[in-house]
């Protein structure tokens, strides 16, 4: 997909919103919704995606919705520190399918990192088990302030 198109309403993220599709979700609140990915790079991976705005990606995100966005991707990449201790947090975010971008709804990635854990591919291998992310989305819950 190129960088700039139009919204499609019907994307995965989207269905997700509407409670079309399933999630185990960590926070939500009337700026966004943030919950496990269920084809995780690591233990805790987590997504925030913005309520309420039909952008793709992080240039279509209207200006004047950034700040509040952003503040609810920190407190959430901080609860995810908090509970799970990682050596270090991957905050990254893709626009445009050649940048790595596979849901065509803006989102951010929060992926706790190990020194001697590697990644599992971005969007690949298998998915993850559902109470396992659960377990781990309730310790999450619990540090969010």
């Amino acid at each position: 997909m190129t960088l700039h198109a139009d919204y499609d309403p019907d994307n995965i993220f989207a269905k997700i919103l509407r409670g079309e599709m399933p999630r185990v979700k960590v926070y939500e609140d009337e700026t966004v919704l943030a919950f496990m990915d269920v084809f995780p790079q690591s233990k805790g991976h987590t997504l925030i995606i913005p309520k309420e705005v039909e952008a793709r990606n992080f240039l279509d995100m209207p200006t004047d919705q950034v700040g509040a966005y952003m503040e609810r991707v920190q407190k959430v990449a901080r609860a995810v520190e908090k509970a799970l201790s990682p050596d270090g947090v991957v905050v990254t975010q893709f626009n445009g399918a050649p940048a790595g971008q596979t849901v065509f709804h803006l989102h951010f990635h929060v992926i706790p990192r190990w020194s001697d854990k590697a990644l599992s591919g971005h969007a690949s291998g298998q998915m993850a088990d559902i109470p396992n992310l659960e377990a781990i989305a309730s310790k999450i819950r619990a540090e969010l302030d």
